[in-house]
């Protein structure tokens, strides 16, 4: 059993893990950027009415690049994640352009206890949550690379971003974000259902200085690692983050 959460069992019969249990922040570490381990500076991550959020009205007078992430204590490689989630309200003030309706899902993430005290995002895959603007195509469930790199159509991609091909999903609505993981031999995105995005060969960038400080104890390929979610300075809501581990 993980994190003292139960096992809920969908329609289709599969056991699904409740990785947040609708109540408080059991299982989960913060690391905020220019703050320890595991200080929650400004009640950034918190509970409230069984949504987990992703908050700025505390202590932060400014938002100076305090990109913040929520680890999930164990590490996973082979699994379908699902995550429902929300952007609310307004950025925080001083919040950079690019992170309006702007957060993320880290997968095959560094441990936490890796990360500098100054580190901006862990070397990890990013996938991507965009919500619409209320004007432009800006799909989510993208892929962004921080300290990494991936192989999509046999072709190694060092840009930071690729976009999926799905939907824009403007103002507050709910949607639903599954990660299916089958360590470094094939990752898919689905948003809603619908697979947007496919990739292979996860693996840290040797052209990165942290990431080489990595490959110095590990292999380049990345088989499995943390999960995080993301705070970027725009308010972000999760109501609902499961995991299905499957067969390796």
């Amino acid at each position: 059993m993980l994190g003292g959460a139960g096992h809920a069992a969908d329609k289709d019969g599969e056991k699904w893990i409740p990785l947040f249990n609708g109540k408080n922040l059991d299982g989960w570490v913060v690391k905020i950027k220019s703050h320890p381990l595991g200080e929650n500076f400004g009640d950034t991550f918190r509970v409230e009415d069984g949504i987990l959020k992703v908050r700025y009205d505390r202590k932060y007078k400014k938002f100076r690049g305090q990109f913040g992430h929520l680890f999930y204590k164990e590490k996973f490689s082979h699994y379908r994640l699902r995550v429902e989630y929300r952007f609310v309200g307004e950025q925080a003030d001083g919040g950079p352009g690019w992170a309006i309706r702007n957060s993320g899902i880290m997968i095959h993430g560094e441990d936490p206890e890796t990360m500098g005290k100054d580190q901006d995002f862990p070397a990890s895959i990013e996938v991507q949550l965009l919500g619409g603007n209320g004007t432009d195509e800006r799909p989510t469930a993208n892929i962004c690379t921080p300290g990494t790199n991936f192989v999509m159509n046999g072709e190694l991609i060092t840009q930071h971003c690729t976009s999926s091909k799905s939907k824009t999903y403007h103002g507050d609505q709910w949607v639903t974000v599954e990660v299916e993981v089958h360590g470094s031999k094939l990752i898919r995105h689905k948003v809603n259902g619908e697979t947007v995005l496919e990739y292979t060969e996860p693996q840290l960038d040797d052209s990165d200085a942290h990431a080489r400080e990595l490959l110095a104890k590990r292999p380049k390929l990345l088989e499995g690692g943390t999960i995080s979610l993301q705070s970027e300075s725009h308010p972000v809501e999760f109501r609902k983050v499961e995991l299905l581990k499957l067969a390796e």
